[in-house]
């Protein structure tokens, strides 16, 4: 999910910058950090001039890329005020965070900054978020969610990022429930959409399992963002798990003929919803286009798929070719059956009756039927003493014997008539 992103040295110099080292009037310009209703700013607090003087040696340190010797500085200093050490707590605070494998050490030194509440408000918000953000990074995400809250509640401020990064910390507590209210905020705040919250708020409902909430999300998303792709795609699946096939069949519809379903088993899953929907020649062409394109692989089982499709649409020539296809990657007898009872059909006797000698030379499941439809090509071909040997092969086959026998006399009428003796 979304990580949450430390502007690590500028957090530094602001801490630097709006603090002890500025004078009275300095802070005065800057803009209140709390919009509560009611509040009255109190009188600023400066450190003392001893603490001050060392706190802008470890100042100028930090602004010779010495880190080290700006924290070694700063630590050195024994302050004796309760505003001072928490002042001085807290721009250690701000600069271990920005050392590697140092924020739980950071975490340490913000919250006592922070809990006896002697800093200036500026600050006292400044922290509040700070301890937050940290707390995100460190995956301490209890603690994250207590100090967003904190600073929502002390500045009374709507911020979306605020309330984004909350949001993602209730989802990694696999808190779902609690995820949405901050989600639905951060979307309402932000003046350009960001995707974030939907898409925090998108799994929220996933992981539930609320799917219709889910697919309404994603309605969102497609809505507001509609140039990207990948959320068209996500749509049409979301909508197949509430099983509304058309609504399926059309966003994925539109994301393929803007280009964005590029994977064999997006293009197959497009193939089959216009298979559903009773778009059986469709169905065909999409899934036989992408693999002429090589989009979708060459297999057995993808030929027979559309084979099936172009069968469904009455289409018995290209219902066999591919069915042809699939029997010669797979010497699957079934595949040639299934392409001689369809040139059987599309009055291609010669071709029929090729196939379905190949599904019995390949050892079919079922020869009573590949002899009855033999019987039946060679019948129609007029070759009635090869439709006789057939018909007595079909009849060996109890499912087979009935149509078998009532075939009998009228292959042996056929031929007596045409001086054949069989």
């Amino acid at each position: 999910m979304m990580k949450s992103v430390m502007f690590k040295k500028s957090l530094v110099a602001v801490a630097f910058t709006l603090g002890a080292v500025m004078s009275a009037p300095s802070l005065a310009q800057v803009s209140s950090p709390v919009v509560c209703p009611g509040y009255e700013k109190g009188t600023t607090q400066l450190v003392g001039e001893r603490v001050g003087k060392k706190v802008q040696k470890a100042y100028e340190a930090y602004g010779e890329d010495l880190v080290d010797d700006a924290i070694a500085q700063l630590m050195d200093i024994d302050p004796s005020e309760d505003f001072d050490k928490a002042y001085v707590n807290r721009l250690l605070g701000n600069m271990l965070a920005t050392k590697d494998e140092q924020g739980p050490k950071a975490l340490g030194y913000l919250t006592s900054a922070v809990n006896p509440k002697v800093l200036n408000d500026l600050e006292h918000a400044q922290t509040l978020k700070l301890i937050a953000d940290l707390s995100l990074q460190e995956k301490k995400y209890s603690e994250a969610v207590k100090y967003y809250q904190a600073w929502l509640d002390f500045t009374c401020m709507e911020d979306p990022e605020v309330y984004t990064r909350m949001a993602n910390a209730y989802y990694e507590l696999k808190q779902y429930d609690k995820l949405i209210a901050p989600a639905d905020k951060a979307i309402a705040l932000y003046e350009k959409p960001n995707k974030n919250p939907y898409v925090l708020k998108l799994s929220a409902y996933y992981e539930r399992k609320m799917y219709p909430e889910t697919v309404k999300v994603a309605e969102d998303i497609v809505n507001t963002f509609p140039e990207e792709g990948k959320w068209w795609v996500q749509l049409g699946q979301f909508y197949l798990m509430v099983e509304d096939y058309k609504k399926s069949l059309s966003t994925l519809e539109i994301a393929y003929n803007h280009g964005h379903l590029n994977k064999p088993n997006l293009i197959k899953m497009l193939s089959q919803l216009y298979s559903t929907n009773n778009m059986p020649f469709k169905s065909a062409e999409v899934l036989a286009e992408n693999i002429k394109k090589g989009v979708v692989e060459k297999t057995a089982e993808n030929y027979a798929a559309i084979a099936n499709s172009y069968h469904q649409a009455m289409e018995y020539k290209d219902a066999a070719k591919y069915y042809e296809q699939a029997a010669e990657l797979s010497s699957d007898p079934e595949f040639y059956r299934k392409q001689g009872v369809l040139l059987l059909v599309a009055e291609d006797y010669k071709g029929a009756i090729k196939a379905l000698n190949n599904a019995l030379a390949r050892g079919t499941d079922e020869p009573g039927k590949v002899h009855f439809s033999l019987m039946e090509a060679n019948f129609y071909a007029g070759d009635f003493k090869q439709a006789f040997e057939h018909v007595k092969e079909a009849k060996k086959d109890s499912s087979m014997r009935r149509n078998a026998n009532a075939w009998e006399p009228y292959i042996k009428q056929k031929a007596k008539n045409r001086g054949i003796n069989i």
